[in-house]
């Protein structure tokens, strides 16, 4: 059995704000979010994180409209990923990037192009995705979302399988995207990524949001979802490209 309280979506003009407000979630009888209260803007970045359970993919499915009473959502505004997302069809990595055009009906080259360039994959388009690895297939499942050109990014995990230069490489994107004024709410465990990239963390343990705060002053709040300590590490340590 699922239940949640009322989600509203707020629409300025041409300006997307998507919003919760007080909103409780039951899946197979077991709260998962507890009067949760979340906005996102256009221009900014926002990054769900916590620990396991802590209701981050929930709270984004909800945000995409995918839970028993959360209203429907406008495909063409609203790109959602979920956590893990593959294709094991036999498409190539273009077909599977045009895919985002369904929403628009239309079969537009240039967004699906482009979509496969700023993700890193267009010397792949010819390529099928199910000979490619795990890291490079997850680049294309995001680069069908972005030739949606959507509004807004709703993003599980989108680091997810990568190696450390693709990792940054995609995040360094993603930041890019919000500041153009598109908003991107994002879940991520990689708390390094997140303070480095997003403009804001929010931080969720135990199905409620225990802190929301820019991400220059989140580490404290990060940590102690994580029941970890935080400070200055002398170890040697890859660095985020230049």
């Amino acid at each position: 059995m699922r239940s949640i309280k009322p989600i509203a979506n707020v629409t300025i003009p041409n300006i997307i704000v998507i919003e919760i407000k007080a909103a409780s979630v039951t899946l197979g009888g077991k709260p998962v979010l507890h009067d949760t209260h979340f906005t996102a803007r256009p221009g900014e970045m926002v990054a769900l994180c916590g620990p396991n359970g802590a209701g981050k993919s929930t709270l984004l499915r909800a945000l995409a409209g995918l839970l028993p009473g959360t209203p429907s959502r406008d495909p063409r505004r609203i790109a959602y990923l979920p956590q893990g997302a593959r294709c094991t069809w036999a498409m190539t990595v273009e077909q599977v990037t045009a895919l985002g055009r369904i929403p628009h009906h239309d079969s537009a080259v240039a967004p699906v192009t482009k979509a496969m360039q700023v993700c890193g994959i267009l010397p792949l388009r010819a390529v099928r995705i199910d000979r490619l690895s795990g890291g490079q297939a997850r680049r294309v499942m995001l680069a069908r979302a972005f030739a949606t050109e959507p509004d807004m990014f709703l993003l599980d995990e989108p680091t997810a399988d990568l190696d450390p230069a693709a990792a940054h490489a995609i995040m360094r994107l993603l930041r890019t995207t919000a500041e153009s004024g598109v908003c991107v709410v994002i879940v991520l465990h990689a708390i390094d990524l997140a303070l480095r990239y997003a403009h804001r963390i929010v931080v969720l343990a135990d199905g409620r949001i225990s802190a929301d705060l820019p991400a220059a002053q989140a580490l404290p709040a990060a940590a102690a979802a994580f029941g970890l300590p935080f400070g200055a590490d002398p170890s040697p340590r890859l660095l985020p490209p230049g």
